[in-house]
């Protein structure tokens, strides 16, 4: 099981967000801290990368990093968005 940290970064665009994706995200890492290869989350290592990404849906994605137990949020957006830092 991990624990979730937030970069500023990541509150900020989260806060933006529709309510609906919002709550998606708090679905989606429920999945992840108890499972991190849940099949709805297509989580995968970004290439040439520490950093990992996961689905929020089709359209939205965040990115994060593991350190030990904790997982460390940096982005959330529309796809191409989400995986910026």
């Amino acid at each position: 099981m991990y624990n979730i940290r937030k970069t500023d970064k990541f509150e900020k665009r989260f806060n933006k967000l529709p309510l609906n994706i919002r709550k998606k995200f708090v679905k989606q890492i429920h999945f992840l801290v108890n499972d991190f290869n849940h099949p709805s989350l297509h989580t995968k290592k970004k290439q040439g990368s520490d950093e990992w990404e996961a689905r929020v849906d089709y359209r939205y994605r965040f990115t994060f990093l593991v350190e030990g137990n904790i997982l460390v949020m940096l982005s959330i957006g529309m796809h191409d968005e989400g995986l910026k830092n």
